[in-house]
C-alpha cells in the first residue's frame, strides 16, 4: 500500500550541509487516500468520508563520503496550524558499515513507536478503527527533534536507538529506547525493545515489546507481547496475535487479535478482519473491527468497518 513510484529528476544541488558535496538526486513521491468509516455509532464521523494526501520531496547526495538525505513532506492538514504544509522532515546520514543516524525535526520515531504492534495484517490493526481503542497502545514515545540511529550486521542482527532530549514542549524528561531485531533466518523476524517514558515529571513508565513472525510460503503468523510498567498507576500489558495469507500477487487476507490487559481493570478485547487489493499503484483495502471493553469500560462494546482506496505516485 506504501509501495510509491518515484518520479526522479537529477539535479546539481548546493550543499545540504558544510563541505564539499557531489550531484544530489532529487526524488518526489506522493500518495492520496480517500477511505469510508462506519458502523461505529460512537464516533463523529460526519458523512463517513475522509482524505489523506502527501508528496514527499527527498535530495541524496554525497557529502565528504557520507550519504546525507534531506526530506521534507508537503501535507495541508489544517490540524498542523502554523506548521502547514510542512509535516515530517529529517536530515539522514547515512555512515556506510557503521549505520545510519536520522535527526527528525518532525515524524520521527525510535524502535518502540516504529514497532508497537508488527502483526501481519493485511488492512488495520485490530485496536484501529474503533473510537477509543488505540489509548492503551504501547509504544513508547516520539516527538519533535529525536535522532534515531540503526546499525545492521551481515550476521542479521539489527539495532536501533532513539533519543529525545528534554524540552518542556516535547518531555520533561529525556527520553531513550533501544531495540534488536534478528533477520538472519530465512522468513524469520524476532525483535525485542524497550524505554523509560517521563513526558510529564513524576509519571515514569518502563515500557518493552518482544515480537516473532515467520513466514512460509504465502503464510506470516505471528506473536507480539507488551508491558507497560508505571511507577504511578496501573500495569498494562497486551498480547497480540495475527496471521495473513497471499493469495496472489494483488489479493492478501488476514485476522489478528489484540487484549489489552489492566491491573484491576477487565481486558480490552480487540479483533479484525482485513482485506486489500493492488492494482499496480491503486490499491483497495478493507478492516472489520470488533473491541469489546474499549478502554477497559464494561459492555463499551463496538464493531465498525473501514473501506479505503488509495493512489501511489
Amino acid at each position: 500500500m506504501n509501495n510509491y513510484k518515484k518520479i526522479g529528476l537529477t539535479a546539481l544541488a548546493g550543499s545540504l550541509v558544510a563541505g564539499s558535496v557531489s550531484a544530489a538526486e532529487l526524488t518526489a513521491t506522493g500518495s492520496a487516500t480517500m477511505s469510508f468509516t462506519g458502523g461505529d455509532e460512537h464516533a463523529t464521523h460526519g458523512a463517513g468520508w475522509s482524505m489523506a494526501d502527501s508528496v514527499t520531496f527527498s535530495a541524496s547526495g554525497d557529502v565528504n563520503d557520507i550519504g546525507v538525505t534531506l526530506s521534507i513532506e508537503l501535507d495541508g492538514d489544517a490540524a498542523q496550524g502554523a506548521t502547514a504544509p510542512i509535516d515530517s522532515h529529517s536530515i539522514s546520514m547515512d555512515f556506510g558499515d557503521a549505520g545510519s543516524l536520522t535527526f527528525a525535526g518532525h515524524g520521527g520515531s525510535g524502535f518502540m513507536d516504529a514497532n508497537d504492534d508488527v502483526m501481519p495484517t493485511a488492512s488495520e490493526e485490530p485496536w484501529d478503527v474503533i473510537t477509543g481503542a488505540d489509548a492503551g497502545v504501547i509504544n513508547g514515545f516520539a516527538g519533535n527533534n529525536m535522532f534515531t540511529y540503526k546499525y545492521s550486521h551481515d550476521s542479521g542482527i539489527n539495532l536501533t536507538l532513539g533519543y529525545i532530549n528534554a524540552a518542556d514542549a516535547v518531555t520533561d524528561v529525556s527520553y531513550s529506547d533501544y531495540g534488536v531485531t534478528y533477520t538472519g533466518m530465512d522468513g524469520l523476524t524476532v525483535g525485542y525493545g524497550e524505554g523509560d517514558v517521563e513526558q510529564t515529571t513524576g509519571t515514569k513508565s518502563n515500557e518493552s515489546t518482544l515480537f516473532a513472525k515467520y513466514t512460509l510460503g504465502s503464510a506470516t503468523v505471528g506473536i507480539q507481547m507488551s508491558e507497560k510498567d508505571n511507577e504511578t498507576g496501573s500495569d498494562v500489558e497486551s498480547t497480540g496475535i495475527g496471521v495473513s495469507y497471499q493469495v496472489n500477487d494483488d489479493l492478501a487476507i488476514s485476522y489478528g487479535s489484540n487484549t489489552l490487559e489492566k491491573v484491576g481493570s477487565t481486558d480490552q478485547e480487540a479483533t479484525a478482519i482485513g482485506v486489500s487489493y493492488t492494482m499496480g499503484s491503486l490499491g483497495i483495502a478493507l478492516s472489520m473491527n470488533q473491541v469489546d471493553n474499549i478502554a477497559h469500560t464494561d459492555s463499551d462494546d463496538r464493531e465498525g468497518y473501514q473501506l479505503g482506496l488509495s493512489f501511489a505516485f
